[in-house]
């Protein structure tokens, strides 16, 4: 499969809100983003609007840090939210059942290097990173094989 590529720049916290509200709309059952970047890139914060912009009603959505995930039922499915920065080992995405969830869920991984071969092939990756000497700025890397992700990669980075 063929690797692609785009960039965009978010120029505030705002930005980076409104685009997870676009790619939200746009995620379905199976569908899974792995966000990847620095402590303090913006990886819960994308997540977190992401995930309020598919509820019926918004919600506080938690750092999954510490539960390493979190799950919510939102109008387009089970959509689950996890935080592998303290996974010490594969077995234990067994013992959660993330790889069933990358079937049958949204999911939104953070610390996605963590998942080694149980990468999911069929990923939007995400590597969000701070811009020098802007504070709020980020740049957002898209990668991906499947080529369903490319209509959406289009319209976002238009």
């Amino acid at each position: 499969m063929t690797r692609h590529t785009a960039a965009c720049r978010l120029n505030s916290p705002e930005e980076t809100a409104d685009l997870a509200a676009s790619i939200a709309g746009a995620l379905r059952p199976g569908d899974c983003l792995l966000l990847e970047g620095v402590i303090g890139a913006g990886k819960t914060h994308f997540c977190r609007h992401l995930i309020q912009s598919l509820m019926d009603v918004p919600e506080d959505v938690p750092s999954p840090t510490f539960t390493l995930v979190q799950t919510y039922d939102v109008p387009a499915g089970e959509l689950w939210h996890s935080d592998l920065y303290r996974l010490s080992s594969l077995d234990e995405l067994e013992e959660l059942g993330l790889t069933e969830a990358f079937e049958n869920a949204i999911c939104l991984v953070e610390w996605p290097d963590r998942l080694a071969e149980l990468t999911p092939a069929h990923a939007l990756h995400l590597t969000l990173s701070l811009v020098p000497g802007a504070d709020d700025q980020r740049d957002i890397q898209f990668a991906w094989s499947d080529p369903k992700w490319q209509p959406l990669i289009e319209r976002i980075t238009a």
